[in-house]
This record gives C-alpha cells, sequence and structure tokens, in this order.
C-alpha cells in the first residue's frame, strides 16, 4: 500500500465489486467490476462527481451490463483474483491520492484510476459518457473545495498531545479555502459597516463562494443557498453598525477563536465544514436560519462522516 490507506467506502465498492462479478458468473475481478462496485456504492465523492458530470448511474450500469457477457460457470468463491488491468487501477487510485497529496484513497481516487488506465472496459464506457480524466479531476477538487494538505503536518503533532481530526479528513492546517473566507469574512463586515467580522459575516461568505466540502454537504442536505444568503444578509443588514468601520473590519471574538484553532499545529487540517460547524454553535441567527429548512449542525456532521467515510 505504500504507506496509503483505503477508506472504509473503497473497501466497501472493492466488496460490491466482488459481488458483481460472482453476479456475472465471472471468476476474476476487472475495471468493469470495480465501476459497478462505485456505481452501487453511490454515496461516495467518486459516484457524486459522476452524476456531477451528468452521468445517469443506472443507465452507466446498464451500459456496462451490456458490454459485459455473462459468465457460464457455476458460482464462485470470494477470493477472486483481479485482473493486471484492475490491479493497475488500484495502483493509479494510488498515484493519483500522492499526486493531490491526499494520505487516504478514497472513491474519487478510484474513480480518477478508472479513468486514467484507459484501456479497460470501465475507461472505455467512462469514456463513451464523455467522462475524461481531466473533467473528472476538476469535479472532484470542486467537490472538495480544494481542501488539500500541502505536506505531512504528523511531523509538527507536539509530543503528547492528543491529535483530533477534523470532520473533512484533511491534514495540513489551514487550507487556502479557509484563510480566503475568513478574509472575504472581513470584506463583509466593512460592506455591512460593521466593525468586527462575526460568523454571521462568516457564512455569508461561505455561501457566497459558493464551494468546499460544507458546500456539498449543504447541497445534499436539500439547502436552499440563495434563500439562505438572503436571510443571512438581512440579518447583517439590521446588525449594529459603526461610521468607524471605514476602514477594514477586523476579526470579532468568535471568528479569532476559530482563527486561533486553524494555526495550532497538531491540528489536522480544519476545513470548511469544520468552518461551517463552529458558525452553527456560536451562531443563534445562523443556526436559525439553516434550521427554518429543518437542517442542524448535527445532521451536516453526520453528512460529512458519512460523506467522507
Amino acid at each position: 500500500m505504500n504507506g496509503y490507506n483505503f477508506t472504509e467506502r473503497v473497501r466497501k465498492v472493492l466488496a460490491l465489486a466482488r459481488e458483481e462479478s460472482a453476479n456475472l458468473r465471472h471468476e476474476y475481478v476487472g475495471t468493469e467490476h470495480l465501476l459497478l462496485g462505485l456505481i452501487d456504492e453511490r454515496e461516495g465523492v467518486g459516484a457524486t462527481a459522476l452524476q456531477n458530470l451528468s452521468v445517469d448511474l443506472d443507465e452507466l450500469k446498464f451500459g456496462i451490463e451490456q458490454v459485459v457477457r455473462r459468465g457460464q460457470g457455476g458460482p464462485t468463491g470470494p477470493d477472486l483474483p483481479y485482473t493486471s488491468r484492475a490491479k493497475k487501477v488500484l495502483e493509479l487510485a494510488m498515484g493519483q491520492a500522492r499526486d493531490l497529496n491526499h494520505r487516504y484513497v478514497g472513491t474519487e481516487h478510484l474513480l480518477l484510476g478508472l479513468i486514467e488506465e484507459q484501456k479497460g472496459i470501465a475507461a472505455q464506457v467512462l469514456n463513451d459518457k464523455g467522462v475524461t480524466l481531466d473533467a473528472a479531476t476538476a469535479e472532484v477538487l470542486r467537490i472538495l473545495g480544494t481542501e488539500m494538505p500541502q505536506g505531512d503536518s504528523e511531523k509538527a503533532i507536539a509530543p503528547g498531545r492528543t491529535v483530533r481530526k477534523s470532520v473533512s479528513q484533511r491534514i495540513e492546517p489551514p487550507t487556502e479555502i479557509l484563510v480566503e473566507l475568513i478574509r472575504l469574512a472581513e470584506v463583509i463586515a466593512t460592506e455591512y459597516f460593521s466593525s468586527n467580522a462575526t460568523a454571521v459575516h462568516a457564512a455569508i461568505a461561505l455561501l457566497r463562494r459558493g464551494e468546499g466540502f460544507a458546500i456539498a454537504m449543504l447541497d445534499r442536505r436539500g439547502c436552499d443557498r440563495e434563500k439562505a444568503l438572503r436571510a443571512l444578509e438581512e440579518i447583517a443588514q439590521k446588525s449594529e453598525s459603526s461610521a468607524a468601520a471605514e476602514k477594514r473590519a477586523q476579526l470579532g471574538e468568535d471568528l479569532s477563536e476559530f482563527l486561533a484553532e486553524m494555526y495550532q499545529p497538531w491540528k489536522l487540517g480544519l476545513g470548511t465544514l469544520d468552518l461551517l460547524l463552529f458558525i452553527l454553535g456560536k451562531s443563534a441567527d445562523v443556526a436559525a436560519v439553516f434550521a427554518e429548512q429543518g437542517i442542524k449542525a448535527g445532521q451536516v456532521l453526520e453528512e460529512g462522516r458519512r460523506f467522507s467515510g
């Protein structure tokens, strides 16, 4: 494995691939079975990226089943061997994880590996659907909000410290998108003539930017982001203003607390989902806006854990 870990979701995909092979009475696991497993799992970044690229998963599965011939043999055992192309896909998936500086191999890397392999049935079927490596990579990065590590922060963990992993599963603080959002919150506070950037301004920044893991999770909860943004902007408009805010606003006490958390050397890569959860916990106004749509912090947290599993 060369230091890389398959997520539980990828392990599930591999198990589903073996089931698909057995159902087709094949005596091996090929790239087609890996793709079928990815489709069957449906909840990971890989499947989500395909759907966002306008690929109908049911149609894709049907297309694979039309290409693959059903075997003539009897029931097969659980330890089916991988074909050389399938093994290559797994190697390429680990390479994709390495290239993206991820310390895990997720369904997104498996999808990219299937495409990069080029010659297998999975790659051919995806190519027929117009799914290119560049397009898939761009969509994966969009979903993840480029919340990627730039190196190995585990070496910086202070001795005796208890490491608390962020829900977004990134490993080097702070991510560029998170720093950008904090800065944008200051700009938005100034826009509303507030001398302090608060959780409300950070929530507006998050929704206005419209990218990142938090946004993906809000979308999965069915959030009407435009409605939420309008409500938050109304709150910011009604908030106490100060003529002194003609200059750029400073971080308020709550966001200063989060910023201090970001830069602790033993923290493992806080991301936009962590920011959203922090905001929901700090601001009753922000929590109320999302609660109107039936979205609560606990639900968002659970969705994030399921998605990144």
